[in-house]
């Protein structure tokens, strides 16, 4: 067996019931085989076991009160993955559907997408098996005071920055950091990003990930020579990535044909109205099916999959992992796709990604499409230190050239180690030979 196969195989047995972590250890570390052929100073310090097992691993419980005075339990966690190049940094995320295998790829993930923006800073992920759909602003703040109470220990400007993810947005975080402040008695307006601009947050953090994805996705269409003006899009997701995806798709020409949230999507063959479904998401917090009520012409439709079966030239996934799987990429090989540009984190499975792009699909990858979320979050950290702001502008010139840079970096390694034009297989080798390198250097073993 090779270092690689004795390596993974090590991996897979050590977390077994992690099916998450293992699939995205398996995506990254199989592009790098070329990459370990040309270091074997690699595998003399084992630096794919190392890379693979987090830092340090932080599992509490959160008990909070409802509004009935009712005594709920959840569990928390934060996974400090991989400081060597900068403070952890990575999102909290709520929803019933965390666990550990779900955040330990996650903070995988986040260690490699970090990297690829060029910015000083680590990898980490954290949340909760909390639900704050359905709760009242007091129960939401209850929740997030007894989350920081037992977290705020092991955070810090210069330690590790949270932000937000699924579950967490403003006003999540404006709760977590004002109990962070109450406890540590200091105002470290770093400790923590996606704030209110009022107190500390960057102008363009919010639509930092869908103008990100979009720039991506232009670089690559013009590399290949293709127009985006005039293209048919679909878009899986409707929260902050998915809605600032379409905003700024529909500022380069596109077509927003359909929208999804966790029960079924919207179709509207005149294109969605990007403004009213921002008012509904992010205003009245409605259900994407009330789309309906002022757009007749449009039509809903229940299942969670169902969208990608929508014929168009572009497939955003921007809502959750492992959202298209090989029946939906069938389905949008089937009706000719273009491309599929990732927003979400890992939204593609292997066996889907391995089949688009064996049929000649288009196809970024979530840490590189996907990282201009995490590069406004670092800009927002430097402006905390700095105590300086940017114009909205600004933040976008950054944005612009990080996420160019990135489509760069990618397709220039891809190029060398010869896998052609595969941005996969770039990216990872591009983040991966970032992160290495900076551990040798450091002695990091």
């Amino acid at each position: 067996m090779t270092y690689l196969e004795r390596a993974i195989e090590s991996i897979k047995a050590r977390n077994s019931h992690e099916p998450e972590f293992i699939q995205a250890v398996e995506e990254v570390f199989h592009s790098i085989a070329p990459v370990l052929e040309q270091h074997p100073e690699f595998e003399k310090a084992n630096i794919l076991e190392r890379m693979a097992e987090p830092e340090r691993t932080i599992i509490f419980r959160v008990p909070w009160t409802n509004d009935k005075g009712e005594l709920i339990v959840n569990r928390g966690y934060r996974i400090q993955f991989n400081g060597v190049r900068g403070p952890y940094k990575g999102g909290f995320r709520f929803h019933p559907s965390v666990n550990l295998s779900i955040l330990k790829f996650l903070g995988f993930e986040q260690t490699f997408k970090n990297a690829l923006t060029g910015r000083p800073i680590g990898g980490g992920k954290g949340g909760a098996d909390f639900d704050p759909k359905g709760k009242s602003d007091a129960e939401v703040m209850r929740f997030c005071q007894s989350f920081m109470t037992e977290l705020f220990r092991h955070i810090g400007p210069d330690v590790d920055v949270p932000a937000g993810d699924i579950g967490v947005g403003a006003r999540e975080i404006g709760y977590l950091f004002g109990q962070y402040r109450r406890l540590k008695g200091a105002y470290e307006a770093g400790v923590l990003t996606g704030k209110h601009v009022i107190y500390g947050g960057a102008l363009g953090r919010k639509e930092a990930t869908g103008f990100g994805l979009l720039y991506f996705t232009k670089a690559m269409f013009d590399q290949n020579l293709i127009e985006l003006a005039g293209k048919t899009a679909i878009i899986s997701g409707s929260g902050n990535v998915a809605l600032y995806t379409a905003v700024k798709a529909q500022e380069f020409g596109v077509k927003i044909l359909a929208m999804s949230d966790s029960a079924g999507y919207v179709y509207d063959p005149a294109g969605i109205d990007v403004k009213a479904m921002i008012d509904l998401k992010e205003v009245r917090h409605g259900r994407i099916k009330e789309y309906l009520e002022d757009h007749p012409s449009a039509k809903y439709v229940e299942g969670l999959r169902k969208i990608w079966g929508v014929k168009c030239d572009i497939a955003f996934p921007c809502a959750t992992q492992n959202d298209i799987d090989l029946e939906s990429a069938k389905m949008l090989v089937a009706n000719g796709v273009l491309a599929v540009c990732e927003g979400a984190n890992m939204p593609t499975t292997y066996e889907a990604m391995t089949y688009l792009m064996d049929k000649g699909v288009l196809l970024t990858p979530a840490k590189a499409s996907n990282a201009g979320g995490v590069a406004i979050s670092a800009v927002e950290m430097t402006q905390n230190s700095m105590r300086q702001s940017m114009t909205f502008e600004e933040v976008d010139t950054i944005l612009k050239t990080i996420m160019n840079n990135i489509y760069r970096d990618s397709l220039n390694a891809s190029i060398k180690y010869g896998y052609g034009h595969d941005l996969v297989a770039g990216a990872n080798i591009v983040s991966f030979l970032r992160i290495a390198e900076s551990m040798m250097l450091q002695g990091d073993y």
